[in-house]
């Protein structure tokens, strides 16, 4: 294995090419460290220290720290991961890793963020933030279904009526051209026509 590149990535970090292909990012500090110079060739055994050592334990760590401060859905702390250019298999280490603790969880991620918002947000909306946020639609039917005991619509019409009311909306007063903007409005936030209609009292 040949150091075909040292690239400086900032200040402290590079990106090591071996044999022409991007293998990981190291501390520069690092790289005087391990002997690891442009050109010169990588012994077998500082190839595994660094990609069987060095490099899961920091990613380890560093998936350890970002949870620490906020929850994650697995996709996205692959993708932060991901975003310090980890190879994909010391990601997947990193992954089991935290999982292995419970540290991460998308079912447990699901179930709070459905109980957080199902009082201010559509049935609809979250399922559409959780997909983004790539959750399973397996995992998110289940804790809908969990937490949803009462059906959605009787839920959904007294937001719906919080939002009318920001609207200052007049069953009286309002046009059919009025109604029907708001409605609109409404149905972009994921309420469906027949709960719209109960909180707007209109046929």
């Amino acid at each position: 294995m040949i150091i075909s590149e040292i690239r400086v990535v900032d200040r402290q970090s590079s990106k090591v090419f071996i044999d022409g292909d991007f293998a990981f990012i190291l501390y520069n500090k690092e790289l005087r460290k391990l002997g690891v110079i442009e050109g010169r060739e990588l012994s077998e055994t500082t190839y595994n220290e660094i990609k069987c050592g060095l490099l899961p334990k920091r990613a380890k760590l560093r998936a350890m720290n970002l949870l620490q401060r906020k929850d994650y859905t697995e996709m996205q702390l692959r993708n932060k991961l991901a975003e310090r250019m980890f190879p994909s298999d010391v990601v997947d280490a990193a992954i089991d890793y935290v999982k292995s603790y419970k540290y991460l969880d998308d079912r447990r991620y699901a179930y709070d963020y459905i109980n957080y918002h199902m009082n201010s947000r559509s049935k609809s909306r979250i399922t559409f933030d959780l997909i983004n946020k790539g959750i399973p639609q397996d995992i998110i039917t289940e804790k809908l279904e969990e937490l949803y005991v009462n059906g959605t619509e009787e839920s959904e019409i007294p937001q719906i009526k919080q939002l009318l009311t920001k609207k200052k909306y007049d069953p009286e007063t309002f046009n059919y051209k009025d109604k029907q903007k708001l409605m609109s409005f409404l149905v972009s936030k994921g309420y469906t026509i027949s709960a719209i209609k109960k909180a707007m009292e209109v046929e």
